[in-house]
This record gives structure tokens, C-alpha cells and sequence, in this order.
């Protein structure tokens, strides 16, 4: 969305509250979207460290009534501020990570691969596959130890299921997800014509993405790209009802799921994961009060990663910890490596497990 359009869409705010009312920031910390759109529509001056402390979960956009789209005004509010260099240190060298390396991390582009050195048996690159199905790794998922067992699961059970897929490695770029929400919109261009370059060099015909923050910048802001994009527990959720794997393991534990907001809220994949861990023998799935459409952010996204909240409160991560606790769950599961990194350090505290879903179905894997 262009400025101009955007600062249409501004005017039509009517100062409901909908989008405050709703917004996971909202009264923990100095966050208020609905007067950040306010002070917009006055020309008003905004404090320049308020607009970080947005997690980009959606929520206000999903809820406003005149389709005023508040979360595109922070992100435009933001593009402001690293144009003119008034942004925290942590993001901008996320920033410059990304450029230089193609991650924000900044670790090597060359490691991008490194996640299948514990692999018996290598992925191939994607030009040596007939299927020309593509798995994308999140950079988290490449780089983080904690979150490089993510890949390596999924590529075993895919493996089992007989569902072959190809790997892009040093090739493959940031998909740009969280740089476009820090406002760095050029530099998502940058990343995204690198990525789809490589896309149709190879012929790329479906793309298996094992984040869901990865998934919604290649499926819904890449443009037409005339390639089927999914996120992983739906292809995982099919291979399960088809029969191609079992899961003949039994699981013998009380597990919440916590639905990740741009799988769950941004792009409606509600079922799939459920479909999974229900699948499992012994398995008793829990459900948090706040959960599908309602899910409590995890307040990972939207750059919050390399963000640092100027404020002491009670994390969104640590109230989904209190609440697992107090129903009496053994694990927290979830489909998104934000969330798991967001909410491990407060669950391993009160000792709970973090799971992936990956890590459940190969522990269960026939």
C-alpha cells in the first residue's frame, strides 16, 4: 500500500477503539494504536520509540470496521524513522545484517545450509529434483541451534512419507517478512527479487515453508508468483489423513497448543496443527482461553525479536506460560520458532516443555 492510499485509509478512522481494544500491547506498555491513529490524522508528533514496540500480529487490521489497516500505518510510521535514522541500535543492525548477509542475524550466507550437517541423508539442491518442491527455511531455523532441529525434522518425515523436496541453501535470502515490517521496504524488495530470481532459475513449482512468518511474505506479498506456497503442518496434516506416514508412538501428555498469529490469525490455518497433534496416541490436546482468531501474540514478530521494550511488564509469552500452568499442561506446543523462542526461557522456569511440532510427530514417527 502506497503512502497516499494509506493515509486515505487513516482518515476514515472513526475512533471506535476496536483496534485498541483488541491490540496485545495495549495498556501493558506505552502502545495505543487507535491514538497513534489519531495523532496521524491531526499531523501530530509521535514519540519515535513507540512505534517498535508493535509485535505486527495483525489484530488491529483484522478488527477495524473501516478497514483503516492501523498495522500498514506503523509500519509506514517506522519507514519514516529509518529513513531518517532515528531507529535503536538492535534494529538497525538487524538491518544492516540483512543487507550484507541476507539475514538478519548476520551470520554467513554460506552456513545457510549448516542445519543438515546432523542429516544422514542430505536434502538436495531443488535443481536436482523432479518434484521441484522447495522447502524454505526460516533464518532463525538456519542459524539458531535451538531452532535448526526444526528443518532436519520435517525433512526426515517428509522423507519417510516419500514427499521429496529440494533445498535452495547459500541461494536462498531472508524472505523479508520482518524487514518490510521494520519499515525497511526497499530492502524487502531486495530480498524478495533475489528470492524469486532463484525461484525461476530452478523452476520452482511449490514451496514448503517451515515458518509461518516465511509462508505469509512468499504467499501473500511476493506478488503472483504461479507457485503453491503452504506452510508445513498442512502438508503434514495431508500426509497423516492420506496415510502416507504413521504415527505409531504414543505421546503420553497433556499439551497446549498455542496458535502462532501469522499462521492462526493472518492466514487461517486453525485446523491443521490440531489435526496433527490429535492424531497422536495418548496425546491430550488443551486449548488456552485466548486461542484460533483470539491467540495471544507471542510478541516475537513484527522486529520485536531485536527489539528491547523500554518498560518492565508481564510478557504475553509469560501469561501464556501462568495460564498452561494453571490448567495443568505438561507441554506448550506451537508451530512457529518465534514463539518457540519467546515463550522457552518463561516455560522452562516454571517447568514446562516447549515444543515445536515437528519435534512431537518425529518423536511418534512409525
Amino acid at each position: 500500500m502506497t503512502s497516499i492510499q494509506n493515509e486515505s485509509k487513516v482518515l476514515m478512522c472513526m475512533q471506535c477503539g476496536m483496534c485498541s481494544g483488541s491490540c496485545p500491547e495495549s495498556e501493558m506498555t506505552p502502545f495505543n494504536i487507535r491514538m497513534l491513529v489519531r495523532k496521524r490524522q491531526l499531523k501530530r508528533d509521535i514519540e519515535k520509540s513507540i512505534p517498535w514496540y508493535c509485535t505486527s500480529c495483525g489484530e488491529c487490521t483484522l478488527r477495524c470496521p473501516r478497514d483503516v489497516k492501523p498495522s500498514e500505518m506503523v509500519f509506514e510510521l517506522r519507514a519514516g524513522l529509518v529513513e531518517e535514522g532515528e531507529i535503536p541500535v538492535t534494529i538497525q543492525k538487524a538491518l544492516e545484517n540483512a543487507y550484507v548477509q541476507k539475514n538478519p542475524w548476520g551470520r554467513p550466507r554460506t552456513k545457510r545450509g549448516a542445519w543438515q550437517d546432523e542429516l544422514e541423508v542430505k536434502v538436495p539442491h531443488v535443481k536436482d529434483t523432479a518434484s521441484k518442491r522447495l522447502l524454505f527455511t526460516c533464518c532463525i531455523q538456519a542459524y539458531d541451534p535451538r531452532c535448526m532441529v526444526m528443518p532436519r525434522n520435517v525433512a526426515q518425515i517428509l522423507k519417510k512419507g516419500g514427499v521429496e523436496v529440494g533445498v535452495l541453501g547459500a541461494e536462498e535470502s531472508c524472505c523479508g517478512n520482518e524487514i518490510r515490517r521494520m519499515g525497511e521496504a526497499g530492502l524487502f524488495e531486495e530480498l524478495q527479487g533475489g528470492n524469486i530470481a532463484a525461484f525461476e532459475k530452478y523452476a520452482v513449482k511449490e514451496i514448503i515453508a517451515l515458518s509461518p512468518h516465511c509462508m505469509n511474505a512468499l504467499k501473500n506479498e511476493y506478488g503472483e508468483l504461479g507457485i503453491q506456497v503452504s506452510h508445513y503442518s498442512e502438508v503434514l496434516a495431508g500426509m497423516i489423513r492420506e496415510g502416507s506416514i504413521s504415527l505409531k508412538g504414543s505421546y503420553n501428555k497433556k499439551v497446549i497448543y498455542h496458535d502462532p498469529c501469522f499462521l492462526g490469525k493472518q492466514n487461517k490455518i486453525f485446523d491443521a496443527p490440531r489435526h496433527i497433534l490429535g492424531a497422536i496416541q495418548g496425546l491430550e490436546l488443551m486449548e488456552y482461553k485466548w486461542c484460533r482468531e483470539n491467540s495471544l501474540c507471542c510478541e516475537g514478530g513484527g522486529g520485536r525479536m531485536f527489539y528491547e521494550a523500554e518498560v518492565s511488564y508481564l510478557r504475553n509469552s509469560e501469561k501464556r506460560v501462568l495460564e498452561a500452568v494453571e490448567k495443568g499442561a505438561e507441554v506448550i506446543a506451537t508451530s512457529c520458532p518465534f514463539c518457540v523462542m519467546t515463550l522457552e526461557d518463561p516455560a522452562t522456569e516454571k517447568g514446562l516443555q516447549v515444543k515445536e511440532l515437528s519435534e512431537i510427530v518425529v518423536e511418534v514417527l512409525g
